[in-house]
């Protein structure tokens, strides 16, 4: 079975409980929308926070279990969590008014061949939600990769170093099909430095125009990656995203029987205490920002999230 998680829209879409501090870590961020989208889908009164100076609530001590059915759908072998409202969505104004910026996270682990099928998939989630026909801007965010201005990388974890750069090529090429069908009319890339640059220009027919760094101190980016993206027109962006955004153990935890749970799944894969056995296996996650232009403010953000539970976990497309 596949899960689609939502957040609804976390600025202004939801209830007001999930507006929070932008500079708040992309994980926390995501899995709070969650669970305060699954609140008001319940329609439970979250529980206040004590601290004045803090203008969010705090998730209930515990989700009722009586009967998921009653705030989810299911269409087929896809259950969604909760269920997806396309009537309340959309944008207030003309598309051409706004900057909608998405972001796509392929999560450790997964098959690299079925990657074309996750961003067609999650972009068209995001289109629905927006009633868009195209995006903006597409950052894509391959796992095991991430960039550290003192020169420190993090190796890649799935496969070797060649077999991973000709697994991105390969991705890159779904999305410059993406780009001529004009669903999205600039690509970016996160974590690469000058080095990985160099390497995957040359195979690139549409060129990203972004490239989107975490920088853990302030403004401390290389000089030799600064030249390098103004040689070849890359705008720099930095992010505080977490490379490794939905991890297993988490995904069960928001979504079990247990403690701050969903109460969709079993509290572990073989329990018997009336959720959904199986393992829980995140496949990809979705963040979409649409920016009101003249006036800099951002009128609709949210995440998607994908991901399979059931006895019998695909290890391969």
């Amino acid at each position: 079975m596949k899960l689609i998680l939502s957040t609804s829209n976390i600025v202004s879409g939801g209830p007001s409980v999930i507006r929070r501090i932008t500079s708040t870590k992309s994980n926390v961020e995501l899995l709070n929308s969650l669970r305060f989208n699954f609140v008001a889908a319940q329609h439970i009164e979250p529980s206040h926070t004590n601290e004045c100076c803090q203008h969010i609530h705090s998730p209930p001590r515990k989700l009722a279990y009586s009967d998921y059915s009653t705030w989810t759908s299911q269409d087929g072998d896809t259950l969604y969590v909760p269920t997806l409202d396309l009537s309340a969505s959309g944008l207030t104004e003309d598309r051409s008014q706004y900057d909608i910026t998405v972001k796509l996270f392929y999560l450790p682990g997964i098959p690299t061949s079925r990657r074309c099928e996750h961003t067609c998939s999650a972009i068209d989630l995001v289109l629905r939600v927006l009633h868009v026909n195209s995006i903006d801007l597409l950052i894509v965010s391959f796992p095991g990769i991430s960039f550290d201005a003192d020169g420190e990388e993090e190796e890649v974890v799935d496969g070797d170093d060649e077999s991973e750069y000709n697994n991105m090529i390969q991705t890159w090429q779904t999305l410059e099909l993406l780009h001529e069908k004009g669903m999205i009319a600039q690509l970016g890339l996160a974590e690469f430095d000058r080095e990985r640059l160099e390497k995957f220009l040359p195979h690139t027919k549409v060129q990203p125009s972004v490239d989107q760094i975490n920088v853990k101190d302030c403004c401390v980016v290389p000089k030799d990656l600064i030249l390098y993206a103004k040689e070849k027109n890359i705008e720099l962006l930095t992010h505080n995203d977490c490379t490794d955004i939905l991890p297993r153990g988490t995904t069960r935890d928001l979504l079990s029987r247990g403690a701050h749970g969903a109460g969709i799944l079993a509290v572990a894969p073989d329990a018997d205490d009336g959720g959904i056995k199986g393992d829980i296996e995140p496949q990809w996650v979705v963040k979409y920002t649409a920016v009101v232009k003249d006036r800099g403010v951002i009128e609709n953000k949210g995440y998607f999230a994908l991901a399979e539970v059931g006895s019998c976990i695909r290890t391969s497309s």
